[in-house]
């Protein structure tokens, strides 16, 4: 199975790789975000980013702290066949790119500018009118918000983006528009897909 794990900052385009792999290369897009929804809804839950980071702990604490690549193998596995591999994200603990290399996968980091990426959260939550539910931030509170999410608290199965991207093996910069990005996408990975 090939596998393509996904990190990257808040708005730096890691679903539009994931959704790239998944329509053009036949990938199963596992996505760590659409788990945790699934489960807050069940537990009713806020889908929020605050209880996102709780459950992902919860359940890094219950299952060991690759999970999510593990689930999202879990999800390949009931029909392979189906599949040319799986790209799974969003990875925000090292444990899960440890995971995926494991497994024999590799490891992207996306990013972008922050003010990019700022732009970016506004304009899909006022595209999503209510139907995503995610905090409204200034754009202070959203780099102080990143800035808490680079390190873990002291407690492994916590988010530490920074310990993610230390360990990837390619980083892919989505600054420009969507087209360039699949050509950048296309052409770091050509080796790979």
């Amino acid at each position: 199975m090939k596998i393509i794990g996904i990190g990257g900052m808040n708005g730096s385009g890691k679903d539009t790789v994931a959704k790239y792999l998944s329509e053009k290369f036949g990938f199963l897009n596992a996505s760590a975000t659409e788990m945790f929804l699934e489960e807050l809804k069940k537990r009713g839950w806020p889908p929020d980013r605050e209880s996102k980071r709780k459950l992902s702990a919860e359940w890094r604490r219950e299952f060991g702290l690759g999970v999510i690549v593990d689930k999202g193998v879990e999800l390949f596995n009931a029909d392979p066949k189906k599949y040319k591999g799986l790209a799974v994200g969003s990875l925000r603990n090292p444990g899960e790119a440890d995971r995926v290399h494991e497994l024999g996968g590799i490891m992207l980091w996306v990013d972008a500018e922050p003010s990019i990426r700022y732009e970016r959260i506004q304009k899909n939550l006022a595209e999503r009118k209510g139907t995503h539910v995610e905090e409204n931030k200034t754009f202070e509170e959203f780099l102080a918000e990143e800035k808490a999410e680079m390190k873990h608290s002291g407690d492994a199965a916590t988010l530490s983006m920074g310990d993610v991207k230390a360990r990837a093996d390619i980083t892919l910069d989505n600054s420009a528009n969507v087209d360039s990005f699949k050509k950048t996408i296309e052409k770091a990975l050509a080796a790979y897909l």
